[in-house]
Formats: C-alpha cells, structure tokens, sequence
C-alpha cells in the first residue's frame, strides 16, 4: 500500500510592512477585466483553482496567535469567493465594487480576496478584489493575466511559482539602512507601545469596517481611452521628453489647481512605484505587497503651459525614485512593532464606531487615549481621517504586454483601482492607471465627503483635455 503525504501546512509571519494595513477597512485593491466572448461560473471557478496552486497567498488566511502575532498559514483555510452578477449595463462594475467595499474580509478563515463576474452572454468584467496586506497593483495585473491564460485554455499545465521573501529587512537592497540614532527612537517608541499594548481581533475589524463605510462614501470618475487615443498620447508624451506616468501627474495636480476654490487644496504628491526588481532577490510575477512611493509637492505654475509643467514635474521626480527615497517608509515600518502599526487603523477610525456596536466602548476608548500612537499620528498630521494632506495619489502600473486573445476570449481592457494606506477622505484624489491591450484606462477615485462628485467631474474633463490635446 502506498503511504499518503500530506503536506506540510504552509506559514509565515506577517511582517511590520504588510501589518500597516493590518485590518483597515479601506485597503483594498481593485482589478477590473473586461473579456469579450462567453465566459461562464464554471470555466471561472476552475481557472482560480489553478491560480490558487500557482500563487500561495491565494490559498492562505491570517490568523493570530495567543501573543497576538499575526501568521498567513494554509492550514484549515477555507475556499475563495467567487461571487457572479448578472450584467445589464456598461459601468455596473463600478457599483458592484462599491457594494462589495462594504463586505468585510473573513480573515481567520478564507484568503482576503474575492472574485466578482458581472456576467453577460457576450461582454463581461472580472473583478479581483484583495486587501492590500497580500497584494499590489502589478499583483492583480499577473492574476488577471493567469485567470485568462487558464480560461483559455483549461488543459494548460500549471507553473507554480515559489514561496517569494517579502519586503523587510533582510530583503532590501544595499545602502539601505537606518542609523543608530533612528533605531533608538524606534527602540524608545517599541517599548512605550508594549507597556500599553492594546490588540484587535476579527470582531473588532467587522466593526471597524461597517463604521468606516458608513461614514464614508467613495466614488470613482473613470476614463478608458481608445487604440488612437492612448498610442496619439504616448507619441505626444514621447515628443515632449517626458513620461506618461508624468504626464499623467501633471494633469490632475494642474486639473485641481484650476478648482481649487471649490476643494481642499494641497500640493502633496504621492506618486507608486513597485520594488520588485530592487529587492536583493526580485519577486518577479508573485503576488505580495512590493510597493513604495515617493511623496514631494508639486506647483503647477499656471503663467506657463501644460506640456512645460509636465517637463518641471518629470525633472522633478525622475531623480527621486531613488532606493533611498523608495524604502524610506518601509525601513521605519520594519522596525515598528508590527502590532502598532495596524494599532493605528484603529486609533484613527476607532471613534466612527456606533454605540451599538459590541466593540463600541473598546475602540472608541482606544481611539480616545493619549498614548505613543496617537503621537505618531499627531506628529505626521495624519491623525484625523478627514484632513486632507494629499492633493494627488497616483498608481501608474504603465504598460502590460499581455496577450489580447486566450481561446475564445478577447481581453478588452483592464482597469484598476488603488488601496489606500489612508482614508480616502485625506486624498482629493486617487487615480489609478494601467495599459493593457493597448488601451489606457485610468480610474479616480475620491470621498465625496472631501470633493463632491460636480467637481471631479469637472477636474477630469480639465486633464483629460490638456492629455488628449495632442
């Protein structure tokens, strides 16, 4: 008789980086496809079954131990939502996501993503949505690209990819270090937080997250731009020596200073960029948080043209995507005790907790309490979730060769959404760009509580104009 293996139940350590977004309500990515053909629940089922054994986050929960420590393990871990909607209309995507923002995320016993087919017998959109603790931008764009390579075709033989070292201290590149002086104070801060330490579990999440998004109303302005469109604006950028990433930037920085009577101005920039390929081993096509950015401010000068703004812009951030610059933030955050990092979700957004709630009196208690988290965030200005501190937020995963047919089905387009490390709410706008089957699509999402929707209309008809002017 042959002996049965089993294997050996997978599990890791989340680390202080992906702790960040430890059980915030509004981190989560969103990647849309539309496929043009007839796609049904069974072929989808089957393609995520086969991209669950590719990628290992897809087949991992997030527990936590009796010290509190939070592990993403493949033992015991239940199926992936797959959820299908009927298709009646063009954007009914956009609603189904908003919907499903609103759904909270069974962490302990499923993986934190869920797929969503808005179905129609021809035309459909593919939603992959995932809590940023697992995922990135080019994460999804890779999944997608999976899921449609299985769709078309079932019988393909399956590649796994291998367990992928996530971003921390051991994996970040040469010359990135903090120096003693740094390392004591975040040595002063550990331990101030220990002697205080406050911990949340699923509960107390479910609540935060039904109080976020009772509070908060987002919204999302999106933009899909044709074959001639996107190859007339990549020439045009290409003309004017710069980016379109760039160009893209200038445009919504320059869009809001034309309305800025009617918004919280800020020239604030946040602008994504991925680190796979600057880790000591690059991730390649894995799914897992890869992501940094770079923060400056950014004037537009309005006496002078677009295309001369985007030229002062891109000379502005081209020298800043530095290594330095990329892991600033995720060196701080390796040395923070991971459990103060996804303290302050809960520190911030504690207090829109309603007193019928069951963990109403535990977090509105802590969200109230002066400790050492609260003085980070008083510190960075970042402790009210309504103050808005940046003007422009700007996730460009640029261009995608992917393949346009898989068997019977055409990939259209691909458009995706940002998550956020802050409350939207903080950010006028957060715009969210991919070009796949040569077709930019770019997505702006905003909180109607910081800019109502009459005027980012108006911001995006301002710089899809001053781009499409070509």
């Amino acid at each position: 008789m042959l002996e049965q293996i089993t294997a050996k139940p997978y599990m890791r350590e989340i680390t202080p980086v992906e702790q960040l977004f430890g059980s915030s309500p509004h981190a989560i990515v969103t990647m849309v496809a539309r496929i043009n053909g007839h796609l049904t629940e069974n072929m989808l089922r089957d393609a995520v079954t086969k991209v669950q054994q590719r990628h290992l986050h897809l087949k991992a929960c997030i527990i936590k131990d009796t010290n509190h420590v939070a592990w993403l393990t493949t033992d015991g871990t239940q199926d992936v939502p797959i959820e299908v909607v009927p298709r009646t209309e063009h954007n009914q995507w956009s609603d189904v996501v908003e919907a499903w923002y609103r759904v909270p995320f069974d962490f302990e016993n499923r993986p934190p993503i869920r797929f969503i087919l808005v179905r129609s017998e021809d035309v459909s959109e593919l939603i992959i949505m995932c809590h940023h603790i697992i995922c990135d931008g080019l994460s999804l764009a890779y999944l997608m690209r999976d899921v449609m390579v299985h769709l078309g075709d079932p019988s393909r033989k399956l590649e796994i990819l291998p367990d992928l070292t996530p971003v921390g201290l051991d994996s970040m590149p040469e010359g990135v270090s903090a120096n003693s002086i740094v390392k004591f104070f975040i040595n002063r801060i550990n331990k101030k937080w220990r002697k205080e330490a406050a911990h949340f579990d699923q509960q107390d999440y479910e609540a935060l997250n039904e109080a976020y998004w009772a509070t908060f109303h987002h919204q999302v302005a999106l933009v899909e731009l044709s074959e001639p469109q996107t190859s007339a604006l990549v020439a045009r950028c290409r003309k004017e020596g710069v980016t379109v990433n760039s160009a893209l930037t200038t445009a919504f920085v320059g869009a809001q200073t034309a309305f800025k009577d009617a918004l919280t101005y800020h020239l604030s920039v946040v602008i994504a960029a991925s680190l796979r390929n600057r880790l000591r081993q690059p991730v390649g096509e894995g799914i897992g948080f890869f992501a940094g950015a770079i923060t400056l401010d950014a004037n537009y000068d309005v006496s002078t043209g677009f295309w001369e703004n985007a030229r002062k812009l891109h000379q502005k951030i081209k020298p800043s995507f530095t290594n330095k610059n990329l892991f600033k933030d995720p060196l701080t955050w390796s040395y923070l005790d991971p459990a103060l990092l996804e303290a302050m979700n809960f520190k911030k957004l504690g207090s829109l907790v309603q007193s019928q709630s069951a963990s109403y009196h535990k977090l509105n208690t802590f969200s109230q309490r002066n400790d050492v988290v609260s003085s980070i965030l008083k510190r960075e200005g970042i402790e009210n979730p309504e103050k808005v501190f940046i003007g422009t937020a700007i996730t460009n995963l640029g261009r995608l060769n992917f393949a346009k047919h898989y068997g019977s089905l055409e990939l259209d387009r691909l458009m995706m959404k940002p998550g956020g490390g802050f409350p939207l709410a903080s950010v006028n706008c957060v715009v969210g760009a991919v070009t796949c089957a040569d077709k930019l699509s770019v997505s702006i999402a905003y909180a109607e509580e910081t800019v109502d929707t009459q005027t980012m209309i108006q911001i995006k008809q301002h710089a899809m104009q001053w781009l499409l002017d070509t």
